[in-house]
């Protein structure tokens, strides 16, 4: 499985940007998709993440209400669109996918994210700088 990210850039606080990942690959029927980000210094975050074969999805309660993740099964593409973007989201965003059998039990994005770090495909990653 390969995950390419893209749409990261620089934008002005309160601005939008909307990242896109590209998976190709695909070796099992559903996946479980998320967006994590790092910045210097700080542990990484789960921002969002969403079950390909429904509509499931996980946020972290500081972008509920400004980030949607959304996807494009036919062409195997998950989005993220953020907006009212603020300095604090400023980090390298990645992209990180596993087969849904091994994360079928999970109830949060803690857990998710555990997941992702076992035994999750990841993409190189794109920055996003908001000032």
């Amino acid at each position: 499985v390969q995950l390419v990210e893209s749409g990261g850039g620089s934008v002005q606080a309160g601005g939008s940007l909307r990242l896109a990942c590209a998976a190709s690959g695909y070796t099992y029927p559903t996946y479980y998709v998320g967006w994590l980000r790092q910045a210097p210094g700080n542990e990484r975050e789960g921002v969002a993440a969403i079950y390909t074969g429904g509509d499931k999805t996980y946020y972290a309660d500081s972008v509920k209400g400004r980030f949607a993740i959304s996807q494009d099964n036919a062409k195997n593409i998950v989005y993220l669109q953020m907006n009212r973007l603020e300095p604090e989201d400023t980090a390298m965003y990645s992209c990180a996918a596993v087969p849904e059998f091994m994360a079928a039990d999970v109830t949060s994005m803690a857990e998710l994210i555990s997941r992702f770090d076992d035994f999750g495909f990841w993409g190189q990653g794109t920055q996003v700088t908001v000032s």
